[in-house]
Formats: C-alpha cells, sequence, structure tokens
C-alpha cells in the first residue's frame, strides 16, 4: 500500500513546490507574496516540509504540554442576585456544564449561592478585586470552607495580593483548589500581541513568585497551586501555538528554581475573547467564539469558559439571556461530542506549521520576558509606562490594518445592522492598569 501512494504521490520538496508557484502565478515573484507578516514582527512561510522540524526543539516542546486529552467546559456568571443565580448556576451544570467560572461583584452570601452545588466535584473558580467587593483570597476561602468543609475543586482567578499567602496555606489540603493566578486578560483587552500576552504574563507571575517566597512559601508550594488564564483571540493557528508555547515558557521559567517535585500539572484556563468581540452584527461573535474555542481546545487549555455571543453589551446575573448562554455552553459540547477532541492530548503535536509557529512564539516572548526582568520585573516596567508603550503602539497598529481594509466580519464588510439591545457597563473585574479595548469599537 505505501509504494502505491508513493507511486501515486511522489515527495516533493519545497523548491519542487516555489518552483510550481512560480509557474502558476507567473511570476518569479509570487512565492514572496505568499509570506505572512504578523503583529508578532516574524514572517511566516506559506509552505512547510518535514525539513522544518529538524532544528527545532520538538521533544521540550512537546514533553511540556499537557499529557491528558480533555477540558472542562466553564461557563461564567456575573452574580447579581444569590438565590436567583443559584439557580441558573444549577440549571447551568445539569445542561453540560462541568465547572463554573463565578464573578463576585461584592461580598456574596456563599450559603446561598452556593446551595446544591459541591465544589468536591463541581470545580468552581472565583473572580473578584478586592478592593470593590470587600473581601480577599483568604477571606474568600475561610467562608467557603465553613460552608463546604471538605476538598475544594476550582480556585482563585485573581491577581496575587497580600492574602495569596494565606489563601494557599488555608487550601494546602485541597490540590485541586489553585489560589496562585496570573492572566494575560489585560494585556489582550488592551491591544497585546501573542508574544506580549506571553511575555508580561510570566513577567506577572515572577513578581507574584517573588513576593510568595518572600512570604515563606516554596516553590513546590507554589507551582501546583498555580494557574494562567489566557484571552484567545480570532487567529487560529497563532492562537493554538500561543497555548502550546505557554506551557514551554512556563517549563523553562521553573526551570530556573530548585524543585523537589518531579511532576507537577500546570493548569491553563482560557476564555474567548472580547477584545475582538462586536455589538454591530452581533451574531457574528458566535463565530468568533467558536474559531476560538476550538483553538483553545487544540492548544491544550484545562478549563474553557465561552461567552455568550450578547456578553459584550454587558447582560449579566438576571439580565443574562439564556438562549446565549445556551449556545455557548453548547459550542464546547459540539466540540467534545461530535469533533472528539477531548479525546486526543495535543492535537497539532509535530504539525510542520504550528510547531513551527510554537517555536517563534516561544524564543520571541522569552527575550521580551528577559527585557522586562532587566528593567527590574513586571510592576516596575508597568509604572515607567514600558509596557503600556509596548501594547499601544500593538494596539494601534491593529487598528490602522483595519482603516487600510483588514475585514472585521459584520462590522467593516458584510454588516447587517439589525435593531441591538442598549450597550450596558460591563460588569467585569477592571483593574485600571491599562484600558479595556475593543477592536471593532471605532468602527461600530
Amino acid at each position: 500500500m505505501d509504494s502505491l501512494f508513493s507511486s501515486l504521490f511522489p515527495a516533493t520538496d519545497q523548491t519542487a513546490w516555489q518552483t510550481q508557484v512560480q509557474k502558476e502565478l507567473k511570476s518569479e515573484g509570487a512565492y514572496d507574496t505568499l509570506r505572512w507578516h504578523t503583529d508578532e514582527g516574524f514572517t511566516l512561510e506559506p509552505y512547510y516540509t518535514a525539513d522544518s522540524l529538524t532544528d527545532l526543539p520538538l521533544t521540550t516542546t512537546q514533553e511540556a504540554q499537557k499529557q491528558t486529552p480533555g477540558w472542562l467546559n466553564a461557563p461564567e456568571r456575573v452574580i447579581s442576585n444569590e438565590k436567583t443565580d443559584n439557580i441558573n448556576l444549577r440549571d447551568t451544570l445539569i445542561h453540560g456544564a462541568d465547572a463554573l467560572v463565578i464573578t463576585l461583584p461584592k461580598e456574596p452570601h456563599l450559603m446561598q449561592l452556593l446551595n446544591g452545588i459541591k465544589l468536591s466535584e463541581a470545580p468552581v473558580f472565583f473572580r473578584f478585586n478586592a478592593q470593590t467587593t470587600g473581601i480577599n483570597g483568604a477571606e474568600l476561602v475561610r467562608k467557603l470552607k465553613a460552608v463546604a468543609p471538605y476538598q475544594l475543586k476550582g480556585g482563585l482567578l485573581a491577581d496575587t495580593d497580600d492574602s495569596t499567602a494565606e489563601a494557599t496555606r488555608l487550601t494546602a489540603d485541597s490540590p485541586q483548589f489553585r489560589t496562585i493566578c496570573s492572566s494575560s486578560h489585560i494585556f489582550h483587552n488592551a491591544g497585546a500581541t501573542a508574544i506580549q500576552e506571553l511575555a508580561f504574563m510570566l513577567a506577572s507571575l515572577a513578581d507574584s513568585y517573588d513576593r510568595l517566597t518572600n512570604e515563606g512559601l516554596t516553590i513546590d508550594q507554589l507551582v501546583p497551586k498555580t494557574s494562567l488564564s489566557v484571552s484567545i483571540g480570532t487567529s487560529y493557528f497563532l492562537e493554538i501555538a500561543k497555548l502550546r508555547a505557554l506551557r514551554v515558557l512556563f517549563s523553562r521559567f521553573i526551570s530556573h528554581y530548585s524543585l523537589a517535585i518531579s511532576h507537577y500539572s500546570l493548569s491553563i484556563h482560557a476564555q474567548t475573547s472580547t477584545f475582538y468581540d462586536s455589538t454591530a452584527t452581533i451574531y457574528t461573535n458566535l463565530l468568533r467564539a467558536t474559531t476560538e474555542a476550538m483553538a483553545a481546545v487544540i492548544g491544550g487549555c484545562d478549563v474553557l469558559t465561552i461567552h455568550p455571543y450578547n456578553a459584550i453589551l454587558g447582560q449579566s446575573g438576571v439580565e443574562a439571556d439564556p438562549f446565549a448562554e445556551r449556545m455557548a455552553r453548547n459550542v464546547s459540547l459540539l466540540l467534545k461530542d461530535e469533533s472528539y477532541l477531548d479525546r486526543v492530548a495535543d492535537p497539532s503535536a509535530g504539525s510542520y506549521y504550528i510547531e513551527n509557529l510554537t517555536q517563534k512564539l516561544t524564543e520571541a516572548a522569552w527575550v521580551l520576558f528577559l527585557n522586562v526582568e532587566k528593567q527590574g520585573g513586571f510592576s516596575k516596567a508597568l509604572a515607567t509606562g514600558f509596557i503600556a508603550d509596548e501594547i499601544n503602539r500593538s494596539y494601534q497598529a491593529k487598528v490602522e490594518a483595519v482603516r487600510r481594509g483588514k475585514v472585521l466580519v459584520g462590522v467593516t464588510k458584510f454588516r447587517f445592522d439589525e435593531s441591538t439591545p442598549q450597550l450596558h457597563k460591563a460588569a467585569k473585574i477592571l483593574t485600571g492598569l491599562l484600558p479595556d479595548r475593543r477592536l471593532a469599537q471605532g468602527f461600530e
């Protein structure tokens, strides 16, 4: 059989392919026109072969990836009324969710909110801002342990603060409840490139580890309690590679510490992007979310939050749209039950294109990360304006690309101006460190 296929489809090297391109397009420079110049500053080839893998550290890259297939379908809900939202959360778990992401705008009544929800069975991840909710991570953990006196699953999707060390110690008996989180969302929503997201998230984590080790925790206590939360944009292959590069970067990062543990399991929470969402022709957000979700699971996320197509309107809590929530929840179910993407770990391993893209992102992000460290770390680089300036340039380049003709479906092309509900102020956790933007906003 092999000889039959080899005779029908003889091996072709890259030179032969380039020659054919020039012939078909009747131009000696045709190949160069097919190269893709990315926002990240490097050039991607239109055609890769097995030879493209020769100089790549494939073993290192693939060993860093998730080894167990599958992910948790974790819809997000902003809490506005504990009793009403509890009914919705329980219904969500009955109809396809594996876990929950709960955003707390104020201090919650956990007994009402979590009534009938067992955190040893359904992981719950909490988002909050200590300054606005009046509760910090350690206080939230104490309240959780009072209403759920058993091993917890889930974690805190909140930035490290003065209470993180205590929250980590309090949950030492709950290894599947993670208390240390570094996220890319503020960078992504400000307009960062994939490289900037990776580098600045890693720099933020480095600051957190410095802070927590100074408070007496060891690196062996920190790593198993760490989760990384990442926004996934619309550039399909780039986003797959971004998540794979993140695992390589984290592995490289912790290798610089003295670790006693030989095995660890990094947890990556991925969520669909709000930066690329649009309030015009709003159903196109469904398509964006589907592409982003597929990139997230192929890239190897452990927990996936798919925002409803109308989440950009700021609807949450009792205002939430059950239809939109169900559609978002079902995207993950389709990727599992009809696409079978939960049956293989690292499905893009060995792809000539994605392996090269993973390597490019990894090395470029590491260089930028080291640059931030040379400036004294994340906090200092943020205070001097370095991080904001870098991201602002990237954002302006994205806007200029749209002005020059890059298509935003349903906004700058294929637009349908239907009646759209009034835009509410989004109930989200904002840090105020960087601007929260949307690419389509200036073109709607």
